[in-house]
């Protein structure tokens, strides 16, 4: 490691571990890196998913997601606005989807089989923009940086991969800290968060909430049965999941009715 790395390292280990308070009124412990570099990695990590993965060439794909993401990021506080918002359908069929710090979305063409409207498709873009609005990339490689120390501040400046290149780079790094940020889902509470967080952001924006349910039960049907999907691989038990999904649902409903009455009515397709 050399020596600047090292003397970095150290110096955001001393400045780490900031307190903040997540959208859900949650206490997180943040500040392994500033949100400049974290931001710089999340677009590192996308660029190179670019380079890598073949982007869907169905200018439609592009256009149905894009309209999604706008309509939701739209919801967002006037900061997390103003971040350069991107998003790319990847010719993948494993049905998932991620979004990453810098304002960045992807989505495999496998999950547009799953989502069966638009509605659905927004329930899970917004909780991936749930992640990253709810500071759980920040929070991961936080807590990821307690544990394993300087080598995992070099780690997180380094490199930032997404995919197989980032596992690769991880293992030569010794599991640094950007395995926890892009690579490994979120824990049980920030999935949790990122579905309260999403469920809200899509009724605001005038996607109907109660498309959250059937799409994570299009997602066990999908699984046949068998082990859940990766995406689904940290959350509780698929059906108490989606009892919560529910309750939330028809909460939210006089949120969405009053976003449509406003005028939001989405048309993405």
């Amino acid at each position: 490691m050399k020596a600047p790395i090292a003397a970095a390292a150290v110096a955001l280990l001393l400045t780490a571990c900031a307190t903040t308070t997540s959208p859900t009124g949650r206490t997180q412990y943040v500040g392994g890196v500033s949100q400049a570099q974290l931001n710089q990695m999340g677009e590192q990590a996308f660029a190179e998913t670019k380079a890598k993965t073949r982007q869907s060439t169905d200018a439609r794909q592009q256009a149905y997601v894009r309209c999604i993401v706008t309509d939701i990021v739209r919801e967002l506080p006037a900061n997390w606005q103003q971040l350069k918002w991107e998003s790319v359908v990847f010719v993948d069929d494993n049905p998932n989807a991620f979004a990453l710090p810098g304002g960045k979305v992807g989505v495999h063409t496998g999950i547009l089989t799953v989502a069966k409207n638009q509605d659905q498709l927004a329930a899970v873009i917004a909780h991936e923009i749930g992640h990253v609005y709810a500071n759980h990339h920040d929070e991961r490689i936080t807590r990821q940086l307690g544990a394993q120390g300087a080598l995992g501040v070099a780690g997180a400046l380094l490199g930032s991969r997404y995919g197989e290149g980032a596992q690769q780079t991880t293992s030569q790094l010794g599991g640094a800290a950007l395995q926890a940020t892009f690579l490994l889902p979120g824990t049980r509470t920030q999935e949790t968060e990122a579905d309260v967080v999403g469920q809200e952001l899509m009724a605001k924006a005038g996607f109907d909430p109660r498309a959250a349910v059937a799409l994570w039960q299009n997602m066990i049907t999908a699984s046949g049965g068998n082990q859940p999907p990766q995406w689904l691989s940290t959350h509780p038990n698929p059906q108490n999941r989606i009892a919560e999904l529910q309750a939330r649902a028809n909460s939210l409903v006089p949120v969405y009715e009053q976003a449509r009455a406003a005028g939001r009515r989405p048309n993405c397709g």
